[in-house]
């Protein structure tokens, strides 16, 4: 029998309860699944009519085994940790403190820079398999590679403008500059990913929330599996999801989240999706253009093995999973003023 270290719920009126140390899914009086409390690290439930146990809930927060919840396509609106997990103080006064200096400003560049960077490198990836295969396709995307690159270094002089050396400025001077970079290298990004999709996904460029077609519409589901892991670190690492640097901050809006799920969205999400696609596998859609549980459920399963895929990461191979916890820690001490620079992670190619 298989080991289950993500549980994933998604069958319209089941019901997960606990027995002993094992989590249990029920469909009416039929056992369709079991999974040992020693294996797991995560139970997704991803559908409406959906129900858990309070025993469930329980043994889970003791365990540390977080309880996400995502909508059919994809969207989180809601996470269960322990109480205990939120108790941390230090951390987040330094995390809020830091938004009005330097630090907030810092780590606000490393994050943009860390997002880009990684899809210059997914291209470079991409385009080394078709040196011989496609070599016209291989030199455009080295050269969309390079003009996202470009982008990257046009962001990264704004660390030596005296204003930024001085403290001058601030993140609000700097956040409207910064996004509209971090727009026009998603524009050669998604461009050159385009170049490499079959034709049958009549893909239309990246379209985020309502996406129709099927590749958006896999993508923005992977993006919601990614994100429960992304809060979870962030909550380990004693980091308030809400407070962030790069988002505007909104009541409900986890700007921490959004800002440090960039870093890993090519690593985990795009370079899943995009090879999956790339293997012409269908992203089956309902008539109401909505991806189909069967498919949910595959790309929750990819995108969940994929963080359990060991990369390079500090002179050792470590999970993708391993290194988002690390990054979360290594944000939580650069906050504090014990850690030099917050450095991103890196996609290999």
């Amino acid at each position: 029998m298989a080991i289950i270290q993500h549980l994933i719920v998604d069958e319209y009126g089941t019901f997960i309860g606990k027995h002993s140390e094992r989590l249990i899914v029920f469909k009416g009086e039929e056992k369709r699944l079991q999974a040992p409390l020693l294996h797991l690290e995560s139970v997704v439930i991803a559908n409406l009519g959906v129900s858990i146990s309070a025993d469930a809930v329980q043994v889970c927060t003791e365990r540390g085994i977080p309880i996400f919840f995502i909508s059919s396509i994809g969207e989180p609106y809601a996470s269960l940790y322990s109480a205990g997990l939120t108790g941390t103080v230090a951390t987040r006064r330094a995390q809020l403190e830091a938004y009005r200096d330097r630090r907030g400003l810092e780590l606000a560049l490393a994050l943009a820079l860390g997002k880009i960077q990684n899809q210059s490198n997914f291209l470079r990836y991409m385009s080394k398999y078709r040196k011989e295969s496609a070599p016209a396709l291989y030199e455009e995307l080295r050269r969309r590679s390079a003009e996202v690159l470009e982008v990257y270094r046009e962001l990264e002089r704004l660390r030596s403008a005296e204003a930024f050396q001085q403290g001058i400025w601030s993140i609000e001077d700097l956040r409207e500059v910064m996004m509209a970079l971090e727009g026009r290298a998603a524009r050669h990004y998604w461009e050159a990913i385009a170049l490499t999709v079959p034709e049958k996904y009549n893909f239309p460029g990246r379209v985020g929330r309502g996406a129709a077609d099927p590749l958006n519409a896999a993508l923005n589901y992977g993006y919601g599996i990614l994100y429960g892991q992304v809060e979870r670190a962030i909550v380990l690492a004693g980091l308030d999801p809400y407070a962030g640097f790069l988002h505007v901050d909104r009541p409900g809006k986890p700007s921490l989240t959004l800002d440090f799920i960039e870093e890993f969205r090519p690593t985990v999400v795009d370079r899943t999706i995009i090879g999956l696609a790339n293997h012409s596998v269908d992203f089956e859609q309902d008539e109401k253009n909505l991806l189909t549980q069967d498919t949910r459920r595959m790309i929750a399963e990819k995108v969940l093995e994929r963080l359990d895929t060991p990369i390079p990461f500090e002179g050792k191979r470590y999970p993708i999973r391993g290194i988002i916890q690390m990054q979360a820690r290594h944000m939580a001490t650069f906050l504090r003023g014990e850690r030099a620079a917050y450095v991103p992670s890196q996609l290999p190619w």
